[in-house]
């Protein structure tokens, strides 16, 4: 049994965090650098970018992760890191510091970034007030705030469960809100656990639970050069180490999927500019990939996203979607629904259209939770995927976010 809890990426045993503000970019003041970190060393995996153009952070971690450990994470807002002058020098520092910080081997210092691309990274502000960060075991809260760029909500998630009789906790916090594409987006994830785990059954569920969480995430079809999910698991719990696919595993996959599916669905709802929460379920489909495909087009449409923005029931926009996605499929066989909390409504049956009240789908579609449903008669494969609306925030938010 899985229970929600609070804690966030503190919530496992012996994992704390702290923030500090620093000044990165000296227009802002909120908090701009956190350090979450485990009292021992962790096993650890991590899933990257697969933007061609990656920040020297992502190149950094992915090398220090090919032993599958770790002990803590440097975070810093405001300037990604990527394409800039001295970027991997300052990588490199920027994880010094904090390993110098935590008192911990700089190889077990994993970094990430994220904001503005191209910026040089400055180090003199994190040299200065790193030492104030506090690392306690209540304070997830204050790394979910410092790692945010345009997000307007924080992003926790955690949950209990148990493996062999021991009880395990696994928890986590994330930022994104803009350059949110399936294939992970500018997307900061980290992940704790305090069950024991090997670094190659962390990445495999790592792996298989990105591909049905972040990954059908969409907000405006770019793929940051920043991405990263990071998952470390300290063992303190005191299960039998998970070492292969059969036993614990898929309990402890079941968990992590709780939690990751969480945090997806709290970034789209975050999207820049977002005022709704646009889930997209389509059943029916020739194979769970060809439904996958299918929901990611019709979320990552422009015009469907404008639709829902203005609470316009035009189905007929969903169908052209799915038309473009590369999927071949017979349009007389699909039929469309809007849904909400305030109750269903069919708008198109067979590929064509069908009398609907207006008023109702209206009312329907006004909801900040939204749903587009689409059944097909090609097979028994279904995906959900998740994006926002698209609304003239957004535009205002990217017109001028460098400067």
């Amino acid at each position: 049994m899985i229970k929600k809890i609070d804690g966030g990426v503190c919530a496992a045993k012996g994992f704390k965090a702290g923030a500090v503000h620093c000044g990165i970019r000296r227009s802002q003041s909120k908090k701009d650098l956190a350090i979450i970190a485990s009292d021992v060393v962790c096993n650890a995996a991590g899933v990257f970018t697969r933007n061609v153009v990656k920040a020297s952070p992502v190149i950094l971690d992915r090398d220090r992760l090919a032993n599958g450990k770790a002990q803590g994470v440097i975070v810093n807002s405001g300037i990604a890191n990527a394409c800039a002058p001295n970027g991997m020098d300052n990588a490199v520092a920027e994880a010094k510091l904090g390993a110098e910080k935590l008192g911990i081997p700089e190889n077990l210092m994993l970094v990430s970034s994220t904001g503005v691309i191209g910026m040089e990274l400055p180090l003199k502000p994190i040299r200065e007030h790193i030492g104030e960060i506090e690392m306690k075991e209540d304070n997830a809260l204050e790394a979910a705030r410092a790692i945010m760029t345009t997000d307007t909500k924080e992003k926790l998630s955690a949950v209990e469960f148990e493996l062999g009789g021991k009880t395990c906790r696994l928890g986590g916090i994330c930022k994104g809100s803009g350059m949110i594409h399936p294939n992970m987006g500018t997307m900061l994830c980290y992940i704790t656990t305090d069950a024991a785990v090997s670094s190659a059954m962390l990445k495999r569920a790592l792996l298989e639970n990105v591909r049905t969480t972040f990954n059908r995430v969409s907000i405006d079809g770019d793929t940051s050069t920043n991405d990263s999910c990071i998952l470390m698991a300290n063992g303190l719990a005191g299960n039998a180490p998970i070492l292969e696919p059969g036993g614990d595993y898929p309990a402890f996959s079941e968990a992590l999927h709780e939690v990751m599916q969480d945090l997806a669905k709290k970034i789209a709802a975050d999207g820049e500019g977002a005022t709704r929460l646009v889930t997209v379920n389509v059943r029916g489909a020739k194979s769970e990939d060809e439904a996958e495909t299918l929901a990611k087009s019709i979320g990552s449409s422009s015009l469907t996203k404008a639709a829902m923005f203005g609470a316009d029931a035009n189905w007929g926009r969903v169908l052209c979607a799915m038309g473009y996605s590369g999927v071949a499929f017979n349009p007389s066989g699909v039929d469309i629904a809007f849904a909400s909390r305030v109750g269903r409504i069919a708008v198109c049956r067979g590929g064509r259209g069908i009398d609907f009240d207006e008023d109702l789908a209206k009312k329907i579609l006004s909801e900040d939770e939204v749903e587009i449903n689409v059944t097909m008669k090609e097979g028994d494969g279904e995906a959900t995927c998740w994006g926002c609306d698209l609304t003239y925030d957004y535009v205002k938010i990217n017109g001028d976010y460098r400067t």
